[in-house]
């Protein structure tokens, strides 16, 4: 017997829908990406499919949802050919090099360099005339002592941490849920969040850069970003401070929300990544259509792990290298079980309700 690649799970309402009828593009309204840095490479196969032939026939508009890395990987939809501008995301990024000691202007350097690379000026503009696919992403306004630059951003966080660990709504007397957007979306789906403070804020020429960069700006890690063109004044800082792997309220969602995803938990913020309680789940989620690696399939990997961002202090830049090479061939094999399953109908049975 064939060892599965893929773990496929679907809230109830979902599920009930991909057990009769299977899964179609058309079917889906929401893609949906989480933060993560290079963890994402295990899902480059599966974008490659998505992208490219899967979407391709879909005949409404696409809402995409991402934070971090997430919303750069969405970046590639709405160029001309998304595909390609996939595989040139993964590769610029999975052969990033630092020297030994990197410092936040260092990386941060490099990040803007990448971003001009794989969304230029041209890619913006096609991504802002398009009308198949509507970009949403997410960016931490940061308040407090959270919009330092210096030793202050530290008790920042440690402050919104602990506040968080109390009740995750207490992350809004830190930090401002931004939703970036692409200025023909009708923000069906996300206009009645109230979870956390939250704003919106159309897409243009001047702030989709700043806003892409600011949405992966891990704190302590890169720089933030101030003051984007469109937005509040402030210090903006990766999206996934809020929304790591989502636990928002997705029911005004007009279809299906596919998530490809890297983990087979899924994590709503940041600071949420050792509170094993908080974890997001099908019943909370009742149309939403989770694609995972399977635990054979992590196993396989180099390290029997998925790549993360401890990789580039851990291992020499040849190995990380050709270790995240590995990764993103061992993710197209994933790629072409998913093409599989959704085209031939197996969907219907390698399904399994998530509760």
């Amino acid at each position: 017997m064939t060892t599965s690649l893929l773990t496929i799970k679907a809230g109830a309402t979902a599920y009930q829908q991909v057990r009769e009828q299977g899964l179609r593009a058309d079917d889906v309204d929401l893609l949906l990406g989480a933060s993560g840095g290079p963890k994402w490479f295990v899902l480059q196969g599966m974008d490659r499919y998505l992208f490219g032939d899967f979407l391709s026939s879909k005949s409404q508009p696409l809402n995409t949802l991402g934070t971090s890395a997430g919303a750069w990987r969405f970046a590639a939809l709405g160029q001309d050919d998304p595909v390609a501008a996939s595989e040139l995301f993964a590769r610029l990024y999975s052969t990033q090099t630092y020297s030994e000691h990197p410092d936040r202007h260092e990386i941060t350097r490099e990040a803007k360099k990448l971003l001009e690379r794989y969304v230029p000026a041209t890619a913006i503009e096609q991504i802002l005339t398009q009308d198949r696919v509507h970009h949403h992403f997410i960016v931490a306004r940061c308040l407090r002592s959270t919009a330092a630059e210096n030793k202050r951003q530290v008790l920042g966080l440690l402050s919104s941490a602990f506040a968080n660990s109390l009740n995750r709504a207490n992350l809004g007397r830190y930090y401002e849920r931004v939703m970036f957007h692409h200025p023909h979306s009708s923000l069906s789906f996300c206009r009645h969040w109230h979870d956390l403070p939250t704003r919106f804020v159309e897409l243009d020429r001047s702030n989709f850069a700043p806003a892409l960069l600011a949405t992966g700006s891990i704190p302590m890690v890169l720089e933030g970003v101030r003051d984007i063109p469109g937005a509040p004044p402030g210090m903006y800082r990766d999206g996934g401070i809020t929304d790591y792997h989502f636990d928002v309220d997705l029911s005004k969602v007009d279809g299906l929300v596919l998530y490809p995803h890297f983990h087979q938990e899924v994590i709503p913020g940041w600071f949420d990544k050792r509170m094993k309680r908080r974890r997001t789940t099908g019943s909370d989620w009742p149309n939403v259509v989770f694609v995972s690696p399977s635990e054979q399939f992590v196993k396989s990997l180099p390290y029997g792990k998925i790549p993360d961002r401890t990789d580039f202090q851990k291992l020499p830049a040849k190995e990380r290298i050709e270790y995240w090479r590995k990764a993103i061939a061992a993710g197209q094999r994933m790629g072409d079980e998913l093409r599989e399953v959704i085209e031939s109908g197996a969907i219907r049975e390698r399904v399994s309700l998530w509760q």
